[in-house]
Parts: C-alpha cells; structure tokens; sequence
C-alpha cells in the first residue's frame, strides 16, 4: 500500500506590514485593545497590483526547492482559497501555467479557513489510491482585497500570505489521519455575502459575528482534534506539536487547554500575521520546520474552524 507524506514546504509573506498602530488611524481601536482579544500585533498586506496566484507561486517554488522536485515530476495542483484572482479560471491552472508543469490536473476548492487541511485529504486520497505520486497542495489568501476597513471587528484579523507543500507517496505512513466537518446551518455567522451568484449588488467584504464564532470554534477544535488523534491510534500525550489555526489567540489557548497539552507543545505565530485563514496552518508549519522545533518521527496535529462552517484536522508523522 503507498501512503503520502509531505517532503517539502515553502511560504510567501507579503513584505507590507499593517501594524495596530497603523489600525488606530482607521478605526475606533488601539495596540493594548487588539492584542489582548486576538494575541496580534500585526499582519501582511498584498501590493494592490499582485493577486492570490502571485503568493502561491512563490510559495510553489519554494515548497519545490525544499523537496528537491521538479516542476515536471508534479501530478496534479490542488488550492485551497476563498480569494482566487478571478471567479473562473482557478488559481490552480493560472498556476500550472507559471510553473510549467505537465498538463496536469489543477483545480481550487473553497472551504473557508479549512481549506488547507480539506485540500491535504483529498491530495492524500489520491496517492493512496495510485492515481497520483507527487502533488502540490497550497493554501493562499488575499483577505485584504476583501475586508472592510471601516470594520474593527474584521480589519484587527485578517492578512495575506500563502504556504505550499509538495505531497508524495511514500512507503512509509505520513499522513496519519484527517476528519473532516462542515455546518451549513451558522453559514452566514462568516460570510461573505457579495460575489456570489446570489447577490448581484457585488458585497465583497466578509462578515462576521465574531462571538459565536468564536465560542463554536473552541468547542469544535477540541472534538475534531480528539477524533483526528484517535482515528491516527495516538492519544493527546502523543502529539509531539499542536499546530492550530492562527485566528485568535484565546482561541488558540482555550483548545489547547481541552486538549490538556502543555504551552511548549503548541506553535504559534498569530502575532506576526493575523488569521491568513487557509495559509496559517502552512505558515506555522514552515516556520516550526525553520525553527527546528519538528524532528523526524514527531506527530504533529493540524486543527482548523472556519467559514461554512467547514473545519478539519488532520495528524502527520514528520
């Protein structure tokens, strides 16, 4: 039976950099008042001229560099974002153009924040299945193009930024265990109303009713966490790095606390870049590697809530 692992990782960060100071200037808010609801003292913003294709690609490269992979060797090109360049064509064939792969498969799926880890399965099931045996998974946002800075409850959270992995087959198991979930019922608790062909006013901006959010995304992770861990034949104590989904700071703490891992077992960087919804994951997982804080044979969990609501968590052996 093949598996699939993840050989390689790369990011792109934008370099503008939109501090909570600058956010003083915008809206009814301050450093102190940001920091101690959200944990974020800054967050990345694109150049108005460079769109969603542009990180990934950059991201791509690097994720290639990393895994010693030609761009030639990829199956398949799978995006996870809310933010593509153009409603059609996908982010994934603009990108498959760029890299000069092979005509392969390349197409984008939406599921909000979750996004990474909803592509990281469906990448999995195809290796596994042998239709496939090196593929890049992205996962890039460009929220600033959609969030209202005039709204201090959305402008504090979001930022840009991109991550990539090159996933291969492997004989040996790699990724261990993803779940999955969605709930349509709370969709427009985070949303973005306008884009879609529903409403023909074009309502770019995304919404939110952050405290319900909130109060279901702790709740969430914690089950969706402890149904990855068992579904991998591991328990809590085995997780070697806890990697969450950089939306919010206490909401980071509080799963960790359900979760019963100590503080030194969970990676954070929330403060350098805000939520990047489908990237954060990636972003962490990146700097983790460059910190040298993930070593050979270590268990890692992944755990996302977002928009849809959709969520996901997956646990990988490194």
């Amino acid at each position: 039976m093949s598996f699939a692992k993840i050989s390689g990782t790369g990011i792109y960060i934008p370099d503008k950099i939109l501090s909570n100071k600058d956010l003083e200037a915008l809206v009814d808010t301050s450093d102190e008042w940001i920091k101690a609801r959200t944990g974020i003292s800054e967050r990345r913003i694109l150049d108005k001229d460079k769109a969603t294709s542009d990180m990934c690609y950059e991201a791509c490269v690097q994720a290639l560099k990393n895994s010693h992979t030609d761009p030639k060797e990829i199956d398949g090109i799978i995006v996870g974002t809310v933010t593509p360049d153009y409603m059609t064509p996908s982010v994934a064939c603009l990108l498959q153009d760029r890299l000069d792969t092979r005509k392969i498969f390349a197409f984008d799926l939406s599921a909000g924040c979750a996004g990474f880890i909803y592509c990281l399965n469906v990448a999995k099931a195809l290796i596994e299945n042998g239709q496939a045996k090196k593929l890049l998974v992205v996962g890039s946002e460009n929220l600033s193009k959609i969030t209202d800075y005039k709204d201090r409850g959305t402008c504090i959270l979001f930022g840009d930024g991109a991550g990539a992995v090159v996933l291969e087959e492997s004989d040996e198991p790699g990724i261990l265990s993803v779940c999955l979930g969605a709930s349509g019922k709370e969709a427009e608790l985070l949303y973005t109303p306008g884009g879609g062909s529903k409403d023909p006013n074009g309502y770019r901006f995304l919404k939110m009713e952050g405290k319900e959010v909130f109060k279901e995304a702790v709740k969430v992770i914690q089950s969706n966490s402890l149904e990855a861990i068992e579904s991998a034949n591991l328990n809590p104590n085995d997780i070697d790095l806890f990697i969450p989904h950089q939306a919010n700071m206490r909401i980071i703490e509080a799963a960790r606390e359900r979760l019963d891992l100590p503080l030194e077992k969970c990676y954070v960087n929330i403060e350098r870049y805000g939520n990047t919804s489908s990237a954060s994951v990636l972003l962490a997982l990146h700097e983790a590697l460059n910190e040298s804080k993930i070593k050979k044979g270590d268990n890692i969990l992944f755990s996302v809530f977002g928009a849809g609501f959709a969520w996901g968590s997956a646990v990988i052996k490194w």
